[in-house]
């Protein structure tokens, strides 16, 4: 009966709402048209501020991760080299990063216009967003793909050495890959050369049959910069000290596990800001996309925290709390492109794979 009597009375508010609207002047109707319109705008501005503020607090779990994994005696080495990434990216991508990513297009490759956010300014907008939140959000994420080379290359690299690298990554590497996926460089799925018609096309057949890339948070833009460039590091710097005696590998400090845990925890909870954000709105259906995103994270984030720890039983014979934790961080990874496209059975497919790559990298590297 309550169903019904809810169904009686929400038709009833909708006639009474069409009815008014119908008789409503034009002056009325258009006044209303822009106060929705405002309110959107609202909405959407504060749900990129607020999952931005998530993907930045990733930086405290890339440090405790990190810290729980060096020598006590480099805990303040790559807790500086946090807050060095987070700062320099700031200052880099304000002044030059932006600009190549998302400025004017030259050749499909880079970005030339919008240096300082100078484009950026007080009612830009004209009623819309003046664009702030944007260049916010996405300083988050460069601070996230510069931080994963500390990790990289921890208690091998000089301060002053790891500060040219960030600086380097956040002003060109970054930002060009980001122009070549996200903006309107050649990889793009909306971007990319256009037609003779002026339409934009892919380069991979410049049909309208054609996507182009899909990576709709970052899984090759962000993780996978980070992590060659992290892989070129720790190639480059060579080793740690003792950690290969006579041709055997050397286990050295097995780490603090607290802070281990704590970090992927910060990590996996940040994700939501990272993947559910890149709607980049929330209002005209885009919240249940944001809703599909956070099931399929979740989902493949524990399948690859189950499935590390079976393998880690299975192959080094005992329950390894480290190959859990980074079995949930490699699949959040593996997730961080498809969230949006993929069903649930998929991620929790993706997960577990991501989980049986964390076991073949390490070993691969060690021979």
């Amino acid at each position: 009966r309550s169903m019904v009597a809810n169904g009686v009375i929400n038709a009833s508010v909708a006639n009474i709402y069409d009815i008014a609207w119908h008789y409503a002047s034009v002056d009325d109707r258009d006044a209303t048209n822009a106060e929705i319109s405002g309110i959107k705008r609202d909405i959407d501005v504060a749900w990129l501020v607020i999952c931005g503020a998530l993907v930045f607090f990733m930086q405290a779990g890339f440090a405790m991760l990190e810290v729980g994994i060096v020598h006590p005696k480099n805990a303040a080495n790559i807790l500086f080299k946090n807050l060095i990434d987070a700062s320099l990216a700031a200052l880099c991508f304000w002044l030059l990063g932006y600009g190549f990513a998302y400025g004017t297009d030259v050749g499909g490759f880079i970005g030339s216009s919008n240096f300082a956010i100078s484009q950026i300014y007080n009612n830009a907008g004209e009623g819309g967003s003046d664009g702030w939140e944007g260049w916010f959000f996405q300083w988050a994420f460069t601070g996230a793909a510069a931080t994963i080379v500390a990790g990289s290359v921890c208690e091998r690299a000089k301060i002053e050495a790891y500060f040219c690298y960030s600086i380097v990554l956040t002003v060109f590497i970054y930002p060009i890959v980001v122009h070549w996926g996200w903006g309107s460089g050649f990889l793009s799925a909306w971007g990319a050369f256009p037609d003779a018609e002026g339409v934009a096309r892919p380069i991979f057949s410049k049909t309208e049959k054609s996507n182009g890339m899909i990576d709709f948070a970052g899984s090759g833009i962000v993780h996978m910069v980070g992590g060659f460039s992290g892989l070129m590091g720790a190639i480059v710097c060579g080793p740690r000290s003792g950690r290969f005696v006579d041709g055997q590998v050397v286990e050295l400090y097995g780490g603090n596990k607290v802070l281990q845990s704590l970090g992927c925890f910060i990590l996996w909870f940040g994700w939501y800001g990272f993947n559910c954000g890149s709607t980049l709105m929330i209002s005209d259906n885009a919240a249940n996309v944001a809703g599909k995103v956070a099931v399929t994270t979740t989902l493949a984030a524990a399948s690859g925290g189950i499935g590390a720890t079976v393998l880690s039983k299975i192959i080094l014979k005992n329950y390894d709390i480290s190959m859990g934790l980074n079995g949930v961080l490699a699949a959040l990874v593996s997730i961080t492109a498809n969230c949006s496209v993929v069903n649930p059975w998929h991620a929790v497919l993706i997960g577990f794979i991501g989980s049986c790559l964390l076991f073949l990298g390490p070993y691969l590297l060690l021979k």
